[in-house]
């Protein structure tokens, strides 16, 4: 049976080749050693004073590290503005940073134009220290209030995120607020609530499931509930979120040594990006304002293996030639490869269900298949154990006659 596939939007698909974004949780957390989501216990916007605050040096990381984008929070759960809100007291126009006068969102949009990388603003729906939420209605305004602010003081926004931790059970008017927000970032691209452009992949461990398709019946949008049913198949392309360290998404003093080794980033690199999602890795700010040192350089360190096991392949798309099947090359001398990567044209929607790489070894007429895979979707990454062929050939096996192909290469990658 043939899927059915629902047709991206242009700007879906610029969002797709993204592929790798830096998530940053930054705030009034920071500076409170071991407060976790919903504790109740009080946080004194007096306390927020990263001295060293430099977004700069949190951007510039990223860009080195090959990513396209970057999400801030601007307000999470606790209620914390990060940027000088005329609705709350509690954000850092309370705080003695910058005495008073600074903007954590400012800086940070502001490093994203200066190294070309996409921003974004995650925004928590749910809000403990607001004492509007427990009414729905005046919440609302409260809700529009504060994003009108962030999206219309800094310039273009690319992202809007989203969380739904917290929000279950409570009514929004999400057909008011999707639309003011539409109204003020026509291109503005939104995660996971209300009226998504792509959605959330159901885990916070940076791992697709496979399949992973782009077409989808439901989504989940907290961590906390099951999927909801939509009322009709969408096109939601999925994101992988992730922490760099084990379980904090804030600063702490006491878990740098879980900072993710490149081999475990490496493997969550094939289970997203590699499966056609999204990356976004979480690093919090210390106390400075500062990327931890252990967390910067590796994340430096796995944007430098990603470019030089994919920068240059062995044989490109145009090195080989299209089929009716699907794709396929011969060499000039026999190759030794390891890997395959694969995009199919999605302008038009997925129509790949299924298919195989195979090859003409050196020593023999018969071919052998080596790789069999479901989905392409936006990049499907085949890795396999090293061999040497004369020939090979990727043959699409199921779903619509319809597909395209975008890009075929082949790599070695061994070390």
């Amino acid at each position: 049976m043939i899927r059915k596939t629902a047709i991206p939007t242009p700007r879906q698909l610029e969002f797709q080749d993204w592929e790798m974004g830096l998530f940053v949780h930054f705030g009034i957390r920071t500076f409170y050693e071991g407060h976790r989501d919903f504790d109740g216990r009080p946080m004194d916007p007096r306390q927020f004073n990263p001295v060293g605050l430099d977004c700069n040096q949190w951007i510039q990381t990223a860009a080195e590290a090959g990513m396209k984008y970057a999400i801030l929070t601007a307000k999470h759960h606790d209620g914390f503005a990060n940027w000088p809100s005329k609705y709350t007291k509690f954000s850092v126009a309370s705080s003695p940073w910058r005495e008073g006068q600074g903007d954590v969102v400012k800086e940070f949009v502001e490093a994203c134009r200066r190294y070309g990388l996409k921003p974004g603003l995650y925004y928590s729906p749910a809000d403990v220290d607001c004492p509007l939420y427990a009414d729905p209605k005046a919440y609302d305004d409260y809700f529009i209030n504060q994003i009108s602010e962030i999206l219309t003081g800094y310039g273009p926004i690319d992202l809007l995120w989203f969380d739904g931790c917290g929000s279950e059970g409570h009514e929004y008017d999400w057909e008011r607020i999707v639309g003011e927000i539409r109204r003020m970032q026509p291109d503005i691209l939104i995660f996971n609530m209300g009226d998504p452009d792509y959605r959330w992949v159901g885990n916070e461990c940076g791992l697709a499931p496979y399949p992973c398709w782009n077409t989808v019946d439901a989504v989940a949008f907290s961590i906390y509930k099951d999927q909801e049913e939509l009322q009709e198949p969408l096109w939601l392309p999925a994101e992988c979120d992730c922490r760099m360290r084990f379980s904090n998404w804030f600063y702490s003093d006491h878990d740098a040594h879980t900072v993710k080794s490149l081999k475990e980033l490496m493997g969550l690199y094939y289970y997203s990006v590699g499966r056609g999602a999204n990356l976004l890795i979480n690093i919090g700010p210390n106390r400075e304002g500062l990327l931890p040192e252990p967390d910067a350089q590796r994340l430096k360190q796995f944007g430098a293996e990603i470019r030089r096991r994919f920068e240059r392949p062995l044989v490109s798309f145009s090195q080989g030639q299209l089929t009716p099947q699907g794709w396929e090359c011969t060499a000039e001398e026999p190759v030794l490869i390891d890997h395959m990567i694969i995009q199919e044209d999605l302008r038009q929607g997925e129509h790949v269900e299924g298919f195989t790489i195979s090859i003409l070894p050196t020593h023999g007429s018969q071919e052998i298949v080596i790789y069999e895979g479901k989905n392409i979707g936006h990049k499907a990454i085949c890795q396999f154990p090293p061999v040497r062929a004369r020939k090979v050939k990727l043959n699409i096996t199921a779903g619509s006659e319809d597909f395209t192909l975008r890009s075929v290469a082949l790599y070695c990658v061994e070390d």
